[in-house]
């Protein structure tokens, strides 16, 4: 049995299938605060600027401007404790202002979690700084807002070398893939165990988004429909 839309038959036919995609793009979210994860390199902040434009959304951009960091990747005396606690009381009062604006008036894109500051402690903290970042972490991470939905950026660590290698920062030239690796693997554990919100993993080893928009529309779509959760992402077609 064939089918055929002619005439006004494919007009309506048109006009039904725009409305229902409209109604996808239109329709409400269970998501008011979404915050973007992945390991150095990932794309975080390309990934953040086109979902937050899809989305017509506000977007919180990390502060990453930190006078210890340099130093740190010299492997510096001290260096990896200052910069640490630096970036967590930067992120905690970025966060603070985060708390207080109206979550269901408008949507927020951050490009980071709070709780990514305790990876890179594990990482890089002696046991005994340890000791005082955990009670310093601990009394701040309770008064900061958690995101509705996390979205997990992935890639192999192949790409990450090549995609910081292109983007030329100084300070990010003398990351060996020993600390890549380490990096991701605590990465991975740490979204394995996530449970803090509704999680959506992506891997991007094989997807540009900057190159190919229709699937950042086509992943707006599934957030804006995924419900509650843990998702994983895979573009339409493949």
């Amino acid at each position: 049995m064939s089918l055929c839309l002619c005439g006004s038959s494919l007009a309506v036919f048109t006009v039904s299938y725009s409305s229902a995609v409209n109604s996808v793009y239109n329709a409400p979210m269970d998501f008011h605060y979404i915050a973007v994860e992945g390991p150095i390199g990932v794309g975080k902040t390309s990934f953040v600027e086109m979902l937050s434009a899809q989305l017509s959304a506000n977007k919180i951009m990390e502060d990453i401007n930190n006078p210890f960091l340099e130093e740190f990747y010299r492997d510096g005396p001290g260096a990896a404790f200052q910069t640490q606690l630096f970036f967590l009381l930067t992120r905690y009062q970025q966060q603070q202002k985060l708390q207080q604006a109206d979550l269901f008036q408008q949507t927020i894109v951050c490009d980071y979690i709070f709780q990514k500051d305790k990876i890179f402690a594990y990482l890089n903290l002696s046991d005994s700084e340890l000791l005082i970042y955990e009670k310093l972490y601990t009394l701040l991470e309770s008064t900061v807002p958690r995101p509705d939905l996390v979205i997990y950026l992935q890639a192999s660590q192949d790409v990450l070398l090549q995609r910081i290698k292109k983007r030329n920062l100084e300070y990010e030239k003398s990351i060996s893939r020993e600390y890549l690796k380490e990096l991701t693997q605590a990465y991975n554990y740490f979204f394995f165990h996530y449970k803090l919100s509704s999680l959506l993993v992506i891997n991007t080893s094989d997807i540009d988004f900057v190159e190919n928009p229709a699937d950042m529309q086509d992943l707006v779509k599934m957030i804006r429909t995924m419900g509650k959760g843990t998702k994983y992402y895979v573009p339409q077609g493949s």
